[in-house]
């Protein structure tokens, strides 16, 4: 049997990252949690995550930017935004701009192992 694939989650929402990888491990997937995208970076995860959960609106570097940022890098992880704010004209926006989904919060946990199929090619 093969590990579960890592889906790393950057969020600088407390209970986010308290609950996401519980979720995750229920799911099937392997879980890293970082409070920043600057702390995302820097732990070169990005290399070995099958998958990015990542919250649009953080301080510093927002969720977009780390994506143009990883885009720039020519790392090409897919990217699922997480986000509080229900925009249907930003969340096109991030779907253009080659997220796989973006899920508004509090999300349920069909629609997110679908996104997470989805992104990791899964049926």
């Amino acid at each position: 049997m093969s590990a579960p694939l890592l889906v790393s989650v950057v969020d600088d929402d407390q209970s986010v990252r308290e609950s996401l990888p519980e979720l995750l491990k229920e799911l099937g997937f392997a879980a890293r949690i970082f409070s920043s995208a600057e702390e995302f970076l820097l732990s070169g995860a990005a290399l070995h995550s099958s998958c990015l959960l990542l919250d649009v609106a953080m301080p510093a570097m927002s969720g977009p930017e780390l994506l143009r940022e990883l885009r720039r890098r020519n790392v090409r992880v897919p990217v699922i935004f997480i986000t509080a704010r229900r925009d249907e004209v930003a969340r096109s926006q991030m779907l253009d701009d080659g997220a796989v989904e973006c899920l508004f919060k509090p999300f349920g946990d069909t629609a997110l192992l679908q996104a997470l199929n989805k992104a990791v090619g899964r049926k």
